[in-house]
């Protein structure tokens, strides 16, 4: 894989991105040589601070930015991912801005999908600054330019990846959805065919009621408890979204590589989110504290699922597994310190606090993005 644009050094930091993600044997010939697992690992003491501060990007939005909001402690930001058998390189903004130079990548997902987007800006802020080239009214869908590289960034807002429509009583919005299971939303899948690089996520919105669609016929519910109808549980419509999703994209003859980031966990303790629930701790958990029953994991093994399923089919494509790494990270969210005046006594434990955790996630991609040879 050659990198366009690329100086010396720059090559110089690919390859060694590629020989600290891979585990090499002298033992073994090279075609033979296996990468390592980067999303099985744990949580280390960093030698190293942030990438970047809570003031030297400028576009955290208010809400993620926890340090801003009044949060005292600052230990969240000491810690770095180990994987098991080999090391996760640091992210460096100039080696990925030299990989997609001339190139589109969008964000496709829900508001955690967007978090991710916000952390990358920032990371590659730190080596050019990007203008803003698109908003829309509701904020939910953005472009950033960077000129030097000519690159584009984007966030593709959907709540579902699929069509959702909101049932509306009294003219007002009642959390109730009728999901449209084999149609993709048009907000994103009109501008994919333009793009070179998809980052996909989604799952959150999927806890509440909804009413279920194929072939335009109901099938079924989740969280309904209605007799005469078929219950689901929430991971069967998630799997359903990604596989419609799946299928839309193999219908286009450009092929855009895609990444299927899996699902990253809420941490609410003591109650939900509107029920008091909080998320007050202030280093990383365990891994054996870690529940791997957990409904969140059930909803990751079903994206996994469902890669492997596209790729038999000849996808380009490979997961951002983070579930296991932030399942541990319930030190990493905005909790009281998000500064949503709409939203006061509330906690987001969903969202994450930029600088953060969160910004591992970017350290996979590049990671990943360097060691694909499709990419």
């Amino acid at each position: 894989m050659s990198i366009r644009g690329g100086s010396d050094t720059v090559e110089k930091n690919f390859q060694k991105q590629q020989e600290l993600v891979s585990t090499n044997s002298t033992s073994k010939p090279q075609k033979e040589q296996k990468w390592c697992d980067l999303f099985k690992g744990r949580w280390v003491a960093a030698s190293r601070g942030p990438h970047y501060t809570s003031s030297s990007c400028t576009t955290i939005p208010d809400t993620k930015n926890c340090l801003k909001q009044g949060r005292k402690d600052s230990d969240f930001l000491n810690w770095k991912w180990k994987p098991e058998e080999c090391e996760l390189p640091r992210f460096d903004p100039k080696t990925f801005l030299d990989m997609v130079r001339g190139k589109k990548m969008a964000f496709i997902g829900d508001s955690v999908s967007r978090n991710h987007m916000e952390s990358l800006l920032c990371l590659l802020s730190q080596e050019e600054i990007p203008k803003g080239i698109y908003k829309d009214s509701e904020d939910r869908f953005r472009k950033w330019f960077f000129p030097e590289h000519n690159f584009t960034l984007m966030s593709l807002w959907s709540r579902f990846l699929i069509v959702g429509e909101e049932r509306m009583v009294n003219g007002k919005g009642s959390g109730i959805f009728d999901m449209k299971l084999d149609k993709v939303d048009d907000d994103w899948a009109i501008q994919f065919p333009d793009l070179d690089y998809a980052i996909i996520s989604d799952g959150h919105w999927f806890f509440r009621l909804l009413y279920l669609h194929e072939a335009n016929k109901p099938i079924g519910c989740v969280y309904c408890h209605e007799p005469n109808i078929t219950h689901y549980d929430v991971d069967f419509p998630i799997r359903m979204a990604f596989r419609s999703a799946f299928r839309y994209m193999s219908n286009h003859k450009r092929r855009v590589a895609l990444l299927v980031r899996t699902f990253a966990p809420s941490h609410f303790e003591n109650g939900a989110w509107n029920g008091g629930g909080y998320c007050n701790r202030t280093s990383p958990m365990r891994e054996e504290e870690v529940d791997l029953e957990s409904v969140e994991w059930k909803v990751r093994n079903v994206q996994i699922q469902e890669v492997e399923r596209a790729r038999k089919e000849g996808h380009r494509i490979a997961e951002l597994d983070v579930t296991r790494a932030m399942l541990m990270r319930a030190d990493g969210h905005p909790g009281e310190y998000w500064g949503n005046k709409w939203m006061k006594g509330y906690s987001d434990c969903t969202h994450w606090c930029m600088p953060g955790p969160i910004d591992v996630w970017n350290e996979f991609l590049l990671a990943l993005l360097t060691r694909e040879p499709w990419f």
